[in-house]
């Protein structure tokens, strides 16, 4: 029996009836851009193949039911009519988030029975919380007619996370599960959601690109990550600009100068240099890829990696022991991904040094004393789709 075979023959046991279909949305990995995205910069992201899978079917008499084969406890019904921001419900927030921003927008949503899967690591920095938000949102799309476009849906997961979980991310893991295509990273202006698919076929340059999940867990939920947004925000009304998009990097210099002047606290002059060099490095890394020069921006992910650990702060031990002893190993570069405190890193070899870079990473880690990372390549793949009927 295959995976979806499996998920169907779950969800009509527990529900007593077949699914109407099967839906599929990807995690991801950023390769440049971090924390960019709230300050309507510049991001990189790639889907990776790991996935959240919906079996989904309607209904009319507006109950919600909601279960997760990865998550310990029975099935979670809640009325659509009754759903409302900050109202808990755990790891089911984030697909009744979604029915509610539908609703919210005037989507008649009348209910649904809903069974999620997923093989995307949670806590792991590669966007759990966003493949389920998007693959809900494309199977209520699909089967109540909506026509909405997968940049639409994505807006309306993260509207999900912020409005509804009270997570205040960007736009970027959403529109990544939802716009990315398979062999492409995903350049995206979070400004105005325009976005080109940049060809990213590492194997044809000799290349691989290595996730190393440190196995330390982070929640996004606990202050740090909004914290380092009001302290942008607090940045961008002291330099008198609407966000630090609006920021050019050849002005970056005099701009810190001018807050320090001001007397604003060193933490957002650090967090200012950070999200405007980092809009700079995503330009970088697409010239070199358009270039085809893909070696050359293994600097450039070690120099974002500095700024993350330095002037955001937002590094941990295990990410920054990634980073060395791969760079130590050989590798081209590296640095942490995603929201951090945790999570993961991402590396960039040689295809035939892949196994010793891993293999140094894994043995630094035994020597420090920390739990063994999870590696794998990161293979550019497919965004949210549909993955048939149930049958």
């Amino acid at each position: 029996m295959n995976e979806n075979a499996e998920l169907t023959a779950s969800f009509t046991e527990l529900y007593g009836a077949a699914p109407e279909g099967i839906w599929a949305a990807p995690g991801r990995v950023n390769l440049i851009g971090e924390y960019t995205d709230f300050n309507d910069g510049f991001v990189m992201p790639l889907a990776l193949p790991h996935t959240a899978r919906a079996a989904v079917a309607r209904r009319t008499d507006g109950v919600l039911r909601l279960h997760s084969t990865d998550v310990p406890g029975g099935v979670v019904s809640l009325r659509v009519d009754e759903l409302a921001p900050h109202s808990g419900h755990g790891w089911a927030a984030y697909p009744a988030g979604v029915v509610w921003a539908l609703r919210d927008a005037g989507h008649p949503v009348t209910g649904a029975d809903i069974q999620l899967t997923s093989t995307v690591p949670v806590g792991a920095g590669l966007s759990s919380s966003a493949a389920l938000e998007v693959v809900t949102a494309l199977a209520l799309n699909d089967l109540f007619a909506l026509g909405l476009s997968a940049p639409e849906l994505a807006v309306l997961g993260q509207r999900a996370e912020n409005a509804f979980v009270g997570v205040p991310c960007g736009v970027m893991d959403q529109m990544a599960s939802a716009c990315c295509t398979e062999g492409h990273a995903l350049y995206l202006d979070t400004r105005d959601l325009t976005q080109r698919q940049v060809p990213f076929d590492l194997a044809a340059h000799g290349l691989q690109l290595l996730v190393v999940d440190t196995r330390v867990k982070h929640s996004l939920g606990d202050g740090a990550y909004a914290e380092r947004r009001a302290g942008c925000e607090a940045g961008a009304r002291a330099l008198g600009i609407g966000t630090l998009r609006d920021l050019p990097y050849e002005g970056l210099d005099t701009a810190l100068d001018t807050l320090a002047a001001a007397g604003e606290d060193e933490s957002v002059v650090r967090y200012v240099r950070h999200v405007v060099s980092d809009n700079h490095r995503v330009e970088q890394v697409i010239a070199l890829l358009d270039a085809g020069e893909v070696r050359a921006a293994g600097p450039v992910l070690n120099e974002g990696h500095v700024s993350l650990r330095d002037d955001l702060r937002v590094s941990c031990p295990e990410l920054d022991l990634v980073v060395a002893s791969a760079n130590a190993a050989g590798a081209l570069g590296a640095r942490m991904t995603g929201g951090g405190f945790g999570g993961s890193a991402i590396v960039l070899v040689e295809e035939e040094a892949a196994d010793t870079v891993a293999k140094s990473v894994i043995e630094a880690f035994t020597s420090a004393g920390f739990a063994t990372p999870g590696v794998f390549p990161a293979v550019p793949s497919a965004g949210a789709r549909r993955l048939g009927p149930a049958a």
